[in-house]
């Protein structure tokens, strides 16, 4: 594996005794009572600013800070001119530019593509305060207020526009944000480590021209450097057609011609020699992925270029990426080596305030209402559900805090955090039960490529011991002044169900009645195509929920989440879903369709109609999608069965698949044959704030103490996970 520099082992920049701040100054009067002139960074965010590691500009702002540079927020900034980005003045090293912890469009925009009318990362919850594509209009915007001033574009919207990809919003593929932005560089990930490394380069009067090197980030260039070894896409994994039958008339030259491997045109490719390439080429190779015109032209490239990328995202092994776009070429270097546990401590532990900023005044910023007192154990997930951004974004390679570190955040939110009662709401990361698990070997993980650890199966490679989170739980849950330590994250149940032990500690202790798992679909069709286990996983893992809540003496329930028209899905897969639903009493009371989202295989699929979990040709795998507003309905339909708005669609759509046994009272049917007055008109697109798919099971209401508690975790919809961690089918 990649070694990386200590992220806090840089020397202190001079400005260091003039910090830290009390909150990241807003306003030149705050920069004043500080005693600074000006910043030397300025950070814009398309979001509120909460001072809390689980939303990114705070966590940036104060990783820069502790390397002793003076930074500045500029939050929901007026972008119809550049005024707003001349508050604080120029800043002396660069802009860092972010839509937020959210994706801009997902934020505003539902699966259906209507305007959400609430943003819980906004104070009042004000919808509209932020713009569409905002990582391009606040780096248009800041280049007007300063146009000598480098531009730094990161967060989950830049890091998943990153090469050319398909925008659902516009229907077509876009080219790399850095080129829309006309930024300097991009970060991608969890950027702590590039942008401190980019920040002392610059301090140290480094052009930003020349940091070209630095791990996980994307930038311009117009040729390959002097030293590199370039190999095309198409020698990794072959796409296009079958071969045609060989002409028996053809000369040599023209067979020779007609089996050359496709190539990005005016571009010199060199290929290997025979021998197998050392870690000193790969340093030194860059993979040319088809250009932005071919994967605009040909969907079958895209999802070529989209299983390429996939490969080559392990920091262990991974070579840089080039795709052409006109006439220059968009650099991608490898992935950022991960944090250790050290460096997670350290970051987690800066001097927060852990509340918003004051000028908010007494208004609610929902998101920090949901999450202000839990906590982040972990970062990254090996998952590789296609539908789901946490990989693309965070890295498949989950980093882990230590306990005392942990404990100690406990602590200080028991003895600072206005409100607390006793509760902490979440122990957890993108998955609730990956802390400290890995691969049982450095060297295997280092050159592995497989794009999940756990399905179609675990990887018999990887150490499943939950042990270090059992313990954890435990320490946590003795921290006096401590009531209560639920986990709100979602589940991984596949891997629980190796550790008995585990879930028996969960249910016991950690469940607040309702438990969030992800089953997402019953079939293997469309669960091979998000490649999540079969159902089987979900009933030992229940039927081990059920024993363990009985033991406890516990009344509790699973809350199992579904999908509805992701690629893949037929009429009949969501017909049996339904039917399964029914049975078992479940009734969803608010459901998400698949929200196609950048870079991820899923969308990739959704673009495409192919497979890119394969080899990708013209002639290989062909995959259903569900596409388009009709059928998009139907199938959260389905999900909605009970609903008597959604009976007259589902009757048609169950006449047209022959199954009008379906219609009736009975309890094996799915809808009745009547319609009550005044119903029958299915509300258009989603309501309210939604990322996850939530699902509800149909359980008895919660006690009306457990309602005005709204540190309870189902209290209220949860708005999403806002801890900058990546968001599953969109954020």
């Amino acid at each position: 594996m990649q070694t990386a520099r200590d992220l806090f082992s840089y020397r202190k920049y001079w400005a260091k005794r003039l910090t830290p701040a009390p909150f990241l100054p807003m306003s030149r009067a705050e920069m004043e009572a500080l005693g600074w002139d000006s910043c030397d960074i300025i950070l814009v965010t398309g979001d509120a600013y909460v001072d809390l590691p689980s939303f990114g500009m705070a966590i940036v702002g104060r990783a820069l800070e502790a390397q002793g540079f003076r930074v500045g927020i500029v939050s929901q900034p007026d972008w119809k001119s550049a005024e707003a980005f001349r508050a604080l003045g120029r800043p002396n090293l660069f802009f860092g530019i972010t839509a937020g912890n959210m994706d801009s469009m997902v934020n505003r925009y539902t699966a259906d593509r209507k305007i959400r009318s609430d943003d819980a990362y906004t104070s009042g919850a004000v919808a509209g305060k932020r713009p569409d594509r905002a990582v391009i209009v606040y780096a248009q915007r800041a280049r007007e207020a300063y146009g000598d001033v480098p531009i730094v574009i990161g967060g989950i919207e830049s890091s998943l526009r990153r090469i050319a990809h398909y925008d659902y919003w516009s229907d077509k593929v876009r080219r790399s944000i850095l080129l829309d932005a006309k930024a300097d560089l991009l970060v991608y990930g969890n950027a702590e480590r590039q942008i401190v490394e980019i920040a002392h380069r610059l301090a140290a009067g480094e052009p930003i021209s020349s940091t070209t090197d630095v791990r996980g980030t994307a930038f311009v260039r117009n040729a390959l450097p002097e030293g590199w070894t370039e190999i095309d896409s198409t020698h990794v994994d072959t796409p296009g057609p079958l071969n045609p039958a060989a002409n028996p008339y053809a000369t040599e030259e023209e067979m020779r011609a007609a089996s050359a491997p496709m190539q990005a045109p005016a571009v010199n490719v060199v290929q290997f020699h025979k021998r197998r390439p050392t870690p000193e080429d790969r340093d030194r190779t860059a993979v040319r992925l088809p250009s932005f015109e071919q994967v605009a032209a040909d969907p079958v490239l895209y999802a070529h270029a989209s299983r390429v990328m996939h490969l080559e995202t392990n920091p262990g092994n991974a070579r840089a990426l080039v795709q052409r776009h006109g006439d220059r070429d968009v650099w991608l270097n490898p992935p950022p080596v991960p944090l250790t546990t050290k460096e997670m401590d350290s970051l987690y532990e800066l001097p927060y305030q852990r509340v918003p900023h004051p000028s908010y005044g007494e208004a609610k910023i929902a998101a920090y209402e949901m999450i202000r007192f839990s906590i982040a154990i972990q970062r990254g997930c090996f998952g590789g559900c296609t539908f789901c951004s946490i990989t693309e974004h965070e890295g498949r390679i989950v980093q882990s805090r230590s306990e005392d570190s942990v404990i100690r955040e406990i602590e200080t939110i028991r003895d600072a955090v206005p409100g607390f009662t006793g509760v902490i709401s979440d122990l957890g990361g993108p998955t609730a039960n990956m802390y400290r698990i890995a691969c049982k070997s450095k060297e295997i993980e280092s050159v592995c490529r497989k794009p999940s650890c756990v399905y179609p199966d675990i990887c018999q490679n990887l150490v499943t011991d939950h042990a270090p989170l059992i313990r954890l739980y435990r320490r946590a849950r003795a921290v006096p002044g401590v009531k209560k330590v639920l986990i709100s994250s979602g589940v991984r149940y596949d891997l629980a169900v190796e550790s008995p032990e585990y879930v028996k500690e969960l249910v016991t202790h950690h469940v607040g009645g309702y438990l969030k798992i992800a089953p997402e679909h019953l079939r293997e069709g469309p669960l091979a195509k998000m490649m999540k286990p079969g159902v089987g996983s979900y009933y030992k893992f229940k039927e081990l929920f059920e024993k363990y809540s009985k033991e406890a003496g516990k009344e509790q329930y699973l809350v199992p989440y579904f999908i509805a028209a992701h690629p893949g899905t037929s009429d009949e897969d969501m017909l049996e879903l339904a039917l399964w639903l029914k049975c078992n009493n479940y009734r969803a009371d608010q459901v998400q369709a698949f929200l196609p989202t950048p870079m991820t295989s899923a969308t990739a699929m959704y673009h495409t109609g192919k497979n890119p979990l394969r080899k990708v040709t013209h002639a290989s795998e062909d995959v259903f999608i569900p596409k388009g507003l009709k059928i998009r309905r139907l199938h959260k339909a389905f999900l909605r069965y009970h609903d008597p708005n959604n009976w007259p669609v589902l009757r048609a759509a169950l006449k047209r698949m022959g199954r009008v046994d379906l219609i009736g009272p009975g309890k094996h049917q799915l809808v009745p044959a009547y319609q009550p007055a005044g119903t029958g008109h299915a509300p258009e697109g989603g309501r309210g704030y939604k990322v996850f798919h939530t699902v509800y099971a149909d359980r008895p209401r919660l006690s009306k103490s457990a309602r005005a508690n709204k540190s309870h975790p189902h209290a209220r919809a949860k708005p999403g996970s806002p801890v900058g961690r990546g968001k599953r089918g969109g954020a």
